[in-house]
């Protein structure tokens, strides 16, 4: 059986985002020194840990263990939006779904009935 590298996978999901672990920690609700812990020192994180780190980054833990790259499935539109909604705090994913939502239900008002 393979093991799964979750420290690298963390790694990974932050470089992906341009996220810093402090970001991570904050996002997460895991203090840094913790976190840092964890990510200097070997120490894999416990599944309640990772959880609050799957929160963290907006995903689920079958997705923190899924390393087939759902990403490429989308057009490279979709791809920037997702960049861009990653690199958001909540209130700016709020702020930004609030918006695509008002579009939408303007463009379903212009729709011919």
């Amino acid at each position: 059986m393979n093991e799964f590298d979750v420290m690298g996978r963390i790694n990974q999901l932050c470089h992906d985002r341009s996220w810093s672990y402090y970001r991570l920690a904050k996002e997460s609700g895991i203090p840094y020194s913790t976190l840092n812990t964890m990510l200097h020192k070997t120490y894999v994180p416990t599944v309640p840990s990772l959880m609050k780190i799957c929160d963290g980054f907006g995903i689920t833990l079958s997705q923190f263990f899924n390393l087939q790259d759902e990403k490429a499935k989308l057009t490279k539109r979709q791809q920037t939006c997702l960049k861009h909604w990653d690199a958001l705090d909540e209130q700016g994913k709020e702020l930004s779904l609030a918006y695509m939502e008002g579009l939408a239900a303007r463009g379903k008002l212009r729709e011919p009935q």
